[in-house]
């Protein structure tokens, strides 16, 4: 039987992990981080101390035999390997550093893909989050949200995630840095941020996030996948 899919895809900041994981807890889906994955493997290479600019062969082998892959947890996914691998070696500077150079490989990204596909299937039903989840993971997904909001009321949240003042110039700043980085997710050769012909927008620039929560499970529930 096929996975129930819900995908949701939108550019940086747009709160997609997060809204990700509290929909898939209030559907009693998995939510299934695909970023997470990307990291997973990124620290692999890191780890094999690869040279630069990394091989997608190399990338692969080091992920390979390192064990990464996906684990459930609880209603989540975590990111294993031979050995434990904390969250704070994931988010580490590091693997920050390198991780868009190596999601930008097209081999790695088909590795990638074909995992996320296999944790999905043995899942039964998982919310995922991503840039290319509806148009190239999961083409099929029974629900597409495209997440998105204004580059400034993005840029707001990211600063008062990291504690920042939201001061004017630095309002302004983000801003730019945030439209800079939709432009290049959009126009990279290698998986583009697009939005699926069939996903359904959600501007969130004037939701809270509650709501914007509470809009995506209205619309699983109005499609019938989840009671």
């Amino acid at each position: 039987m096929s996975p129930v899919i819900i995908a949701i895809d939108g550019p940086a900041a747009s709160g997609k992990s997060s809204t990700a994981q509290s929909v898939a807890t209030g559907l009693g889906f998995r939510h299934l981080d695909s970023g997470a994955l990307y990291r997973g493997v990124t620290l692999a290479a890191v780890r094999a101390a690869l040279p630069r600019p990394f091989d997608a062969d190399d990338v692969i082998a080091a992920a390979e035999q390192w064990g990464v892959d996906l684990r459930p947890r609880n209603g989540d996914f975590e990111v294993v390997a031979v050995e434990p691998v904390p969250d704070t070696a994931l988010r580490g500077a590091s693997v920050t550093e390198h991780v868009s150079e190596i999601a930008a490989l097209a081999e790695v990204r088909r590795w990638i893909n074909e995992h996320l596909r296999k944790a999905a299937l043995a899942s039964g039903a998982v919310v995922v989050d991503g840039r290319d989840i509806g148009s190239v993971v999961f083409p099929e997904a029974q629900l597409k949200v495209y997440l998105t909001a204004s580059p400034a009321a993005r840029a707001e949240r990211r600063l008062r995630q990291r504690g920042e003042a939201v001061d004017v110039q630095q309002l302004r700043g983000e801003t730019e840095a945030l439209a800079a980085r939709d432009h290049a997710d959009s126009t990279r050769e290698v998986a583009p941020l697009v939005q699926a012909p069939d996903a359904v927008v959600l501007d969130t620039s004037h939701l809270s996030f509650e709501e914007q929560v509470a809009g995506i499970t209205e619309l699983a529930r109005c499609r019938r996948l989840a009671p």
